[in-house]
């Protein structure tokens, strides 16, 4: 039995098979780094946005921009709210008509169209999510770095 394992396991076809599973690990663990790059990357440009943007709305703890969950609670203080708002961001549908209505204010306050918030919405439609995506990265950058007010 054990030799019958032995000359099973020497056949081309299973060292093949091994070598393609092999293969196929290595380039996913090359796929999920370059995502976590990217996911990083991400994370700083808007960490960047936000600490500028309540920079020149002059808040003085701007740096919670920076911190993971409590940058959620930056929202609602930049728009003038008590910062125990924030926890609508857990709820979900709520968080992004939270999300709209607080950007609008804080667009607002950066002399900005309020309007430009409502692209959030197109979050809820999945076909267009990385469209909307690009769309607010870009409206962010605007609001945190063109001068205004």
């Amino acid at each position: 039995m054990i030799e019958e394992l032995i000359a099973i396991a020497n056949q081309p076809t299973i060292s093949a098979l091994t070598s393609i599973f092999a293969s196929l690990a290595i380039l996913s663990l090359i796929i999920l780094f370059f995502l976590f790059l990217f996911f990083i990357a991400i994370y700083v440009y808007f960490a960047l946005a936000w600490y500028m943007i309540a920079k020149k709305l002059k808040y003085k703890n701007a740096w919670l921009a920076w911190v993971p969950l409590a940058n959620l609670f930056l929202l609602p203080i930049l728009a003038k709210r008590k910062w125990g708002w924030g926890f609508f961001l857990f709820v979900p549908v709520i968080n992004l008509i939270f999300a709209i209505i607080w950007c609008w204010k804080i667009y607002e306050r950066r002399s900005y169209p309020g309007a430009l918030s409502l692209f959030k919405a197109g979050y809820i439609i999945p076909p267009i999510f990385p469209l909307v995506f690009i769309i607010d990265i870009v409206i962010t950058g605007i609001v945190a770095w063109e001068k205004k007010k």
